[in-house]
């Protein structure tokens, strides 16, 4: 076992958890297997009805937005002048990357011809399509991140004149990636515009590309909430004192922010409801599903959020950041696989096949162990040495 395993408190052995590991990746791979030896049709349920699915609805919908911790975080800090968040931008822009990352793998599998995934940029743009935005934005932030993050790899490698370069051109690279997420973030709900027919009426507004970016706002608020929660639990050896020291300060300003965007994004959702005049919708068996998303994953964790900040209560805000992610999580599907296609008998609709569910939950594990892999090794949850206060 290597010295910076030892020092992160990692035990050889197997384990219960990591026989599970070992099995979700031997059975990723072999699905992985059959879908580019057998095609979409040999491990998915999609058809022409229903030609996007999970991996479109979670590992897309929800990758990119459980992935806007990093520029949240490092806005707040290099632009609002928030220093007192400073520990939080590593950890944030390290999950943002490997979030988009995993998108962009995510996308080889769904794509029907993946190796063209390149196409748009280079044999056929259409500058006019949601699409190609969304795939330009994704693809520029993707390289933002991996910027963003490098200080941090080359400090461990030792290249010290590489890492000051970059670190000059940290204000530029977080405006830069604070423009491309407003502008991707946006587009992907922007794409459901284009399906007014397909989409339930109480989910398909004019409204839906600021809804989209609004939440995703609060899904990285929650999730580096809960990402310095799993990290103080799980690698607290690595933790410095620094880090340590901002585990209480972050929960809390970050929970009263994430409280007013809720309060916020509740007003945008009445407004849109009442400006396309669809409260008969309400009444029937989709409207109960809308009242009951509104009222437990948006009005619900905007109170808990409140009160944790108000009583300084960090098992609230902690428990919070759990709720406003699932929250997240429900809109997305429900914008992506429940609500559409809705006119369509059951017997017609989509429901993913075991092996596509596989998939996620693999490409989930990889980028769990590759977070588990770098904050053990590189400066993430502490700070180098020779670069103190300097970043």
């Amino acid at each position: 076992m290597s010295s910076d395993a030892r020092q992160a408190g990692i035990k050889p052995g197997l384990t219960p958890l990591r026989i599970i590991v070992g099995l979700i990746l031997v059975l990723g791979i072999i699905v992985t297997v059959l879908r580019f030896t057998t095609g979409l049709a040999g491990v998915t349920n999609l058809d022409h009805s229903n030609p996007w699915g999970l991996w479109i609805g979670f590992d897309l919908l929800c990758g990119v937005a459980l992935a806007a911790g990093g520029f949240v975080t490092s806005a707040a800090v290099y632009i609002f002048g928030l220093k007192k968040y400073r520990s939080a931008v590593r950890p944030a822009i390290l999950t943002g990357f490997l979030g988009y990352a995993l998108v962009v793998v995510a996308l080889g599998y769904d794509v029907g011809i993946p190796w063209r995934l390149p196409y748009p940029f280079f044999v056929q743009a259409g500058p006019t399509s949601f699409l190609f935005e969304v795939a330009l934005c994704v693809a520029l932030y993707l390289t933002v991140l991996f910027l963003e993050f490098s200080p941090a790899a080359l400090e461990w490698l030792g290249y010290s004149r590489l890492r000051n370069l970059i670190v000059k051109l940290t204000l530029v690279l977080t405006i830069f990636g604070v423009i491309l997420s407003t502008m991707h973030q946006s587009s992907l709900g922007g794409l459901y515009l284009i399906a007014p027919s397909k989409l339930h009426p109480l989910w398909y507004t004019a409204y839906l590309p600021v809804l989209f970016f609004v939440s995703s706002i609060v899904a990285g608020l929650s999730m580096v909430i809960l990402e310095s929660t799993l990290s103080a639990k799980y690698f607290n050896r690595v933790l410095d004192k620094s880090h340590q020291q901002e585990q209480d300060i972050l929960p809390l300003g970050f929970a009263k922010a994430a409280a007013l965007i809720l309060l916020a994004y509740f007003f945008l959702q009445v407004i849109s409801l009442a400006l396309d005049n669809d409260w008969g919708y309400l009444t029937s068996g989709y409207g109960l599903w809308y009242c009951l998303e509104l009222s437990v994953f948006v009005l619900l964790p905007c109170f808990l959020y409140a009160v944790g900040y108000r009583e300084k209560n960090l098992r609230i805000i902690r428990f919070t950041s759990v709720l406003a992610v699932i929250g997240i999580v429900v809109n997305r599907f429900n914008v992506s696989l429940v609500a559409f296609n809705w006119h369509l008998p059951l017997s017609e609709r989509y429901f993913p096949s075991w092996m596509e569910v596989v998939i996620s939950i693999f490409l989930v594990t990889l980028g769990i162990l590759a977070f588990r892999f770098i904050v053990t090794r590189m400066p993430v949850l502490f700070e180098h040495p020779e670069y103190r206060d300097s970043h």
